[in-house]
Formats: C-alpha cells, sequence, structure tokens
C-alpha cells in the first residue's frame, strides 16, 4: 500500500511540474497553500521598503525583557530598564513570583504586534504605530541581534538583499539658540515661499556646521553602522544588506532638520549607509501642518548632496483618515518638490490631483512604488480593489514588493506575493519576476559592482528555482 502511494505521489509530481512555471502559476491562484509553497520558494530579491525595529519578531523581544528582568507597565504593555516615577510598573521577576507572568506575555505579544487581534479592541493604526515606543528599549543596545534575526530569515526565505531604516545617529547636538527658526521656517511654509525658506535654511545649514554636525555623522558611519556590518559578516555569498537613515516626522522643523541634514551627511560619506527617509505617522497633526515644509527640506538637502538618494513614505493616508482634500497633494509633493527617487506606499494616488499626469510622471523618470499590501490592510484597511496597485501597474509605474514591518505585522515577503498572485490574477508570473528584479534594480546599492553581483545571483536562483517545473 506504501509503495502505491509513492508512486502516486510521484506521478501527481510529474503532471503538477511537467510544465512552466508561468502555467503552473495559472492553476494554483486561487490555492493559498500551493500558493504559498510556490513563493516560499521562488528567489523574491530584495526588500526595500523595511522598518528594523519593526521588522523584529516579538517573541525574542519578550524573551530579552525577561531574561533582563525590566520593568513592566501591567497596565499600557510599555517596558523600561529603569523604574520610573509614576505609573504601576512591574519587574518580569515579580510577576513570575506571583504566578502572573504568563497573562502577561499574552497580553504583550498582542500589545507589539497584530497577534490575535480581533479587530475591535484597538483602532489598527493606533496599535500598529503605538508598539514601537511599547518594546524599543528591548532593541537598544541589541542591534547586532536584530540585524542576524533579519539575516537569517531572509536567507530562509530566499530574499537575498534587504534595505533596512535604521537610524541611531547620536546626536545630543543643543540646537536651542535656534528655536526662533521654527516660526520662521513655519511662517514661509505658510506663504508657500520657497526661496524665504531656503535661505532660512542656509544660516540654519551654517549653524549646524558649527556645531560639528560631520561628526556626528562620521561617529555614527565608523563605529556604528561599519562596524557592526563587518563584525557580524553582514554580507556574504547568499546576503546583502544596506542602510537608511530616517528622520521623524512630529518632530520640531529645527530638529528635524538637524537630523536631516546629519542623515544626507551620513549617506553622501558611507556606501554602507545607501539613502534617506522620513517616517512616522503621515497623518499626524505635525506631519500633516509640516508636510510641504519637509518636502522643501529635503529639495535643499538634495541641492547640497545631490548624490544622496531618498525615498519617501507619501500617501499613506485614505479618505477617512484625513480630510477629502489633504488626499490630493502629497505624492506630488514629494515627486515634484522634493524630488524623491522612490515613493514608499502612495495609497492615496487616485486622489491626487491629476494623478494620470503624475503616474505618467512615474513611469517616464523610472520613480517606483514600494507596495506593501500586507501593511496597507492592517493601517488603512485598503484592500482588494480599493488599493491603487492596478493603477499603478495600468500607467507602468515601476513596481516593486516589500514588507514594510514584518515582525509588528507577523507576516514575510512570501505571503506579499501570495496575496499579490491571488488578489491581482491578471498579473503574470513574468511581471511579476520582472518586480522581484525592480528590488535590485530600483535599490539603492551604491556600488554597481555589489549591484550587478546580485542580479547575477538572482539569474541562477531563477533558473534554478524553474528547472523544478521541467523535470521529467
Amino acid at each position: 500500500m506504501t509503495r502505491i502511494i509513492t508512486v502516486f505521489s510521484f506521478f501527481i509530481a510529474q503532471i503538477c511540474f511537467s510544465q512552466s512555471p508561468a502555467t503552473y502559476l495559472d492553476k494554483i491562484r486561487n490555492n493559498e497553500a500551493a500558493l504559498t509553497a510556490f513563493f516560499s520558494q521562488m528567489p523574491k530579491g530584495g526588500d526595500l521598503h523595511h522598518h528594523f525595529s519593526g521588522s523584529i519578531y516579538a517573541e525574542p523581544l519578550l524573551e530579552r525583557a525577561i531574561t533582563e528582568d525590566f520593568y513592566l507597565n501591567i497596565e499600557t504593555m510599555q517596558v523600561l530598564k529603569t523604574k520610573p516615577a509614576n505609573g504601576n510598573w512591574e519587574t518580569f521577576s515579580s510577576l513570575k513570583n506571583k504566578g502572573k507572568l504568563e497573562y502577561y506575555k499574552q497580553q504583550i505579544m498582542q500589545t507589539w504586534s497584530v497577534k490575535d487581534y480581533n479587530g475591535i479592541s484597538v483602532p489598527s493604526d493606533d496599535l500598529f504605530f503605538d508598539s514601537f515606543e511599547k518594546f524599543s528599549p528591548t532593541i537598544d543596545g541589541h542591534f547586532a541581534e536584530g540585524m542576524l534575526e533579519l539575516k537569517n530569515r531572509a536567507i530562509k526565505e530566499n530574499v537575498s538583499y534587504i534595505e533596512t531604516q535604521l537610524n541611531t545617529i547620536p546626536c545630543d547636538m543643543n540646537v536651542d539658540d535656534l528655536a526662533d527658526f521654527n516660526t520662521k521656517l513655519r511662517q514661509a511654509a505658510a506663504q508657500k515661499d520657497e526661496k524665504a525658506l531656503f535661505k532660512s535654511l542656509d544660516v540654519l545649514y551654517k549653524s549646524l556646521q558649527d556645531k560639528n554636525a560631520v561628526k556626528y555623522a562620521d561617529d555614527f558611519n565608523t563605529n556604528f553602522i561599519a562596524k557592526l556590518h563587518k563584525d557580524l559578516k553582514i554580507d556574504d555569498a547568499n546576503f546583502t544588506m544596506r542602510y537608511q537613515n530616517f528622520v521623524l516626522r512630529f518632530m520640531e522643523p529645527v530638529d528635524l532638520f538637524k537630523n536631516l541634514m546629519i542623515a544626507f551627511i551620513s549617506a553622501d560619506k558611507s556606501k554602507l549607509v545607501a539613502g534617506v527617509n522620513i517616517v512616522s505617522p503621515e497623518h499626524g497633526e505635525t506631519s500633516m501642518k509640516d508636510y510641504w515644509l519637509h518636502m522643501v527640506m529635503f529639495k535643499y538637502c538634495h541641492s547640497r548632496f545631490p548624490n544622496v538618494k531618498y525615498t519617501l513614505h507619501a500617501g499613506e493616508l485614505t479618505l477617512g483618515l484625513v480630510q477629502p482634500e489633504e488626499l490630493t497633494w502629497h505624492i506630488t509633493s514629494a515627486i515634484h518638490t522634493a524630488g524623491a527617487n522612490r515613493i514608499g506606499h502612495g495609497v492615496d494616488i487616485a486622489y491626487e490631483e491629476n494623478s494620470y499626469d503624475l503616474l505618467r510622471y512615474m513611469a517616464k523618470n523610472n520613480i517606483p512604488i514600494e507596495i506593501n499590501l500586507v501593511s496597507n490592510e492592517f493601517i488603512l484597511k485598503v484592500k482588494n480593489a480599493r488599493h491603487p496597485f492596478t493603477l499603478y501597474k495600468e500607467f507602468n509605474v515601476p513596481i516593486v514588493i516589500s514588507t514594510d514591518d514584518a515582525g509588528i505585522l507577523r507576516t514575510n515577503m512570501t505571503e506579499q506575493y501570495v496575496l499579490l498572485a491571488s488578489r491581482y490574477q491578471d498579473v503574470s508570473y513574468a511581471t511579476i519576476k520582472q518586480y522581484v528584479y525592480n528590488s535590485i534594480n530600483y535599490s539603492f546599492i551604491q556600488d554597481n559592482a555589489v549591484k550587478k553581483q546580485l542580479l547575477k545571483d538572482l539569474d541562477a536562483r531563477f533558473k534554478t528555482f524553474e528547472a523544478k517545473f521541467s523535470e521529467k
């Protein structure tokens, strides 16, 4: 009987695989398990929209908090190394002694990630964005462990490159004497006076240079990124990683510009620092108020450092999240004002004023869109036909598929492709394969030899993968 089953299984395998991968993919479009097996084995190139802290799974972070006996706020599930003066805090050892540890472990997992999310208890965007602050102390001082976790998971998943957003530039630069510029910059921005903004930014730029901005960038490049990257042997025959500096949208203008300037200097001076980004909820009060000002700041820094690449979170908005008129210009401004080389999310493109012209411009100028299907569904409730994926595809905008925050969202790159193939069934295997190659071709890798090697490796990986479907 066993022999009969074995022969039957072999026969079925021959039927399935005596065909091209394109033909086989079309046959399994509605079979999630089969799609998962297919895309797990398919080479996936790079993950270009990737937040370091949000991509680490909660389990190792929780284990570290327990091992190092952090303090837990038993109301909010935030952890800290030292006990604050206010709040209801207990050590993990105390919770264990009281027999409450297992209960709180479950609560933490549901607060630090989307595990067991029921769609009712907390709005999904609040759960997502609030989670970072709750677990971030477990990452500080443990970047090596996180980088290795991400590398090892990527290799097992057939991802050969990650361009992660990781910024720990130690900057204690005092800018209190420049606080008056916050008002000046916002007044000029309110008048859409770009010339006045550039004049003020010129003064700020010189002042920050005098405060040793270059020193902070050099220290980050040499004593953190380069050292960690080398010590951990991150780059090898199977995997490559590069880094993006980022700034936080909720900061006051002078502080944000200070960090942005240092980020550009860092990227300009290091081949490991591939580019610059801007993060934090786009719909936040300060983010919305200062959005155009931020775009002008990027334009200014580009004028100082024209070789530095940058991708911008833009259009991570949807109807109801902000006022309708605010959906009409963010992607446009990121491209035409800031000069972004790539766009992250771009979910509100359909609401953009003159969206067709903008899409044509992106296609003509090879400005890719970073599509994050799981993230957009969880945070914005945008999926299927509401998602603008097909709009970008129709206008031939270069598309890359990415994860965003795989740890918090408890997803991986494979799931992104499973959703892509099942939800948009007219997307051919050849097109999906092109998206994989886009993830290397549109990366910000500065060393052409490294990029060429990744592409050569991708050729070899696809040759091996596709050979599985012609075996007889």
